[in-house]
């Protein structure tokens, strides 16, 4: 759950069924991860320290290709125009699915783990990081379309491994995959950080979209304050989902 700016510390945290907030619905036919990946080395790259880490070319041009289009057949939901109180004003269109198998594909199957667990960078996650919350969702947006300025909450999931064992974890940072940038005709869109929570352009990070780009910031009580930019321009999509640390 994403709040807005007028309040941090996030609440309770929900029982799995309701952290997850996923609608019962068949798992889609996600396209393979061709070619086989990851196509470079993984350097997970700080652009905040310990707040925010980027991954540049997670997927390549292709892939991130194949996934757009395939996307766009989902039957996505355009959020509400007046948000619930507490919550940050978004516009976008969204699909949202509780799906095991494709988080553990994501987490297995594409570098991601290896990467995540290198001693470089172990330390950051707040615990032993055991694989990807099965919440997934995308996000187009249009343009004239964002995401104000709001924080992510942190929340407890029950995980299921690749063994089968059921793991209590609690999600501590968000994973964004950018799957188009300029380079596909999306103008704005930028993710932007303020790192003293407050809104001044003068201490923003912007972080602009990279096609297959992965961008890891951390949520929960030490979330920075930060926004969708508006998209002026084509179409910005996202798939989005959270790491897991046993609790």
């Amino acid at each position: 759950m994403a709040k807005d700016k007028r309040s941090k510390a996030p609440p309770p945290a929900a029982p799995a069924s309701a952290a997850t907030g996923t609608a019962a619905a068949a798992s889609p036919s996600w396209p393979p991860f061709k070619p086989s990946l990851p196509v470079v080395d993984l350097t997970p790259e700080s652009l905040v320290q310990d707040k925010v880490v980027v991954l540049r070319s997670f997927f390549p041009r292709s892939l991130c290709r194949d996934y757009v289009s395939f996307l766009r057949e989902l039957p996505l939901i355009t959020t509400p125009g007046k948000p619930k109180r507490g919550e940050a004003l978004r516009v976008n269109d969204r699909f949202q699915i509780s799906d095991t198998r494709f988080a553990n594909r994501l987490w297995t199957e594409t570098g991601l783990k290896e990467a995540v667990l290198s001693k470089d960078v172990a330390q950051l996650w707040g615990g032993e990081v055991v694989g990807l919350n099965p919440n997934i969702r995308i996000y187009r947006y249009s343009a004239g379309q964002f995401f104000d300025a709001h924080y992510d909450d942190s929340n407890s999931v029950t995980l299921k491994t690749e063994a089968g064992a059921q793991v209590p974890v609690v999600t501590t940072w968000t994973l964004l995959l950018y799957l188009t940038s300029a380079a596909d005709g999306c103008v704005g869109g930028e993710t932007v950080f303020y790192p003293h929570d407050r809104r001044s352009p003068k201490e923003e990070i912007a972080v602009s979209l990279e096609t297959g780009m992965l961008l890891l910031h951390k949520h929960g009580h030490d979330c920075m304050l930060h926004e969708g930019r508006e998209v002026t321009a084509g179409e910005k999509w996202v798939i989005r989902t959270d790491l897991c640390v046993k609790r």
